[in-house]
């Protein structure tokens, strides 16, 4: 039987998540900047995603059986939720949000993508019964404020109907992930959970393509970014590996030390390194009124944190249940 194991975090076990937290929205905020190389190139957003998609799943295809050790049980008794994660958290998040992006401007789509922590507290609520603190839900309302700033969705962005609903799609991906990503009762490591996941992903992104709901053009050409011109593979490399493979197994391992719900307001932080690697790969450099929401977004963060139930910083060490 699964072993049983509480939803709460020790201290030092809090500290190691935050900063493997930071590391993975890191990891994921370069995804954007290198995509935007590729798609000034010719890359269709479809082909941009389904090339990193897929390489990341290659790159862990080998460490996910070496990690699953014979152990095929696994995946046969957590087929629902790695299903549930290719189809949800990978697939279509990113293809949702890229159908959105086609009819409305990118800073509304990513706004209401990244509501995903707020559905996840909600969810956790209803759920599970986990009430968010006052100080918590005001973290939030910091948090969600310095996003608006920061993707600049004050100045007459046009809104489709279509695009909305799309983009809610992907907000519902995006909680999907932490949640799923937080759940450490199935005895999958993050490793397994993230290639097969991906993998998943990769083959669900290419059938849309096939089918023709994600267009997908590319070409060879090189691809020009602010400190000079690369081959077209660097780019897809850098994506698959860096912003993929390795952001989505720091993701998951960071989501099981803190929670989906810490975890997926420590991920807002990705929204700033995206900021960042657009500034150092592209010279889209921000202004002071993003600045100032990048550094709210933070400040929400740590007031979600302080906010945490007391419970939720104590550690309940697993306790094996008889097979």
């Amino acid at each position: 039987m699964r072993q049983v194991r509480h939803d709460r975090r020790a201290r030092p076990r809090v500290g190691a998540g935050l900063l493997v937290a930071f590391a993975a929205a890191l990891a994921f905020g370069m995804s954007g900047a290198w995509a935007r190389g590729l798609i000034d190139a010719g890359w269709t957003p479809g082909a941009a995603v389904t090339a990193r998609v897929w390489v990341a799943a290659i790159v862990l295809l080998v460490p996910t059986l070496i990690a699953l050790r014979g152990r095929w049980s696994l995946l046969r008794r957590n087929a629902g939720m790695i299903v549930a994660y290719g189809l949800l958290a990978v697939t279509a998040t990113q293809l949702c949000y890229f159908q959105a992006v086609a009819v409305m401007d990118v800073g509304i789509a990513l706004l209401i993508e990244y509501t995903a922590p707020a559905a996840v507290v909600l969810w956790l609520w209803l759920r599970r019964g986990e009430r968010p603190t006052r100080r918590s839900i005001i973290g939030a309302v910091v948090a969600f404020a310095g996003l608006v700033l920061m993707l600049d969705v004050l100045t007459g962005a046009r809104i489709d109907p279509g695009g909305i609903v799309w983009a809610l799609a992907a907000m519902v991906g995006a909680a999907t992930y932490f949640v799923l990503s937080a759940r450490d009762d199935t005895g999958l490591p993050p490793l397994v959970l993230a290639g097969a996941g991906l993998l998943l992903g990769a083959l669900g992104l290419t059938l849309a393509g096939v089918l023709g709901v994600l267009p997908m053009t590319w070409t060879f050409d090189d691809v020009a970014y602010r400190f000079g011109t690369v081959p077209w593979f660097v780019p897809v490399l850098a994506i698959g590996i860096l912003a993929t493979a390795l952001a989505y197994v720091l993701g998951i391992a960071s989501t099981r030390m803190l929670g989906s719900r810490l975890a997926s307001f420590v991920a807002l932080a990705e929204v700033t390194a995206a900021m960042l690697f657009g500034w150092m790969l592209l010279g889209q450099l921000p202004g002071p009124v993003q600045l100032l929401g990048g550094a709210l977004v933070l400040v929400g963060v740590v007031v979600v944190k302080l906010g945490e139930p007391a419970a939720a910083t104590e550690l309940v060490e697993p306790q094996p249940v008889a097979r």
